[in-house]
């Protein structure tokens, strides 16, 4: 397979993105002074029993890239095949400590009543 230098391909039809779940992965960004292109990740963990998001500069040789509302996330193979079907979202919650945490999830992708990807 041939690969340009350019910026890796956006492959359609895949994981959606909702609005919430792109705004935190903006702000993580953001707050880490991440370079240009960063974005997040979805891996499958190390004892490949999960999957990992995690914070990277840019994508590995062979991850799929999927943006949605601003953000970009990365997907390995793997991840790909098992996430094309659903949603990336976030829910905010509260500590008992008052610190405010995210925390993603994975959920069925909604078709769209418009008939439209």
């Amino acid at each position: 397979m041939l690969r340009s230098r350019g910026p890796p391909p956006t492959v359609g039809a895949m994981l959606a993105i909702t609005e919430n779940a792109a705004q935190a992965i903006n702000a993580l960004v953001s707050r880490g002074e991440m370079p240009e292109g960063s974005g997040a990740r979805i891996a499958a963990d190390d004892a490949g029993q999960g999957l990992e998001l995690a914070l990277v500069p840019g994508p590995a040789a062979d991850d799929a890239v999927v943006q949605g509302a601003g953000a970009t996330v990365y997907l390995e193979p793997g991840a790909a095949q098992v996430l094309g079907d659903k949603t990336l979202d976030v829910e905010r919650f509260t500590e008992a400590d008052g610190e405010e945490q995210l925390r993603f999830a994975i959920v069925p992708q909604h078709p769209d009543p418009a008939g439209q990807a």
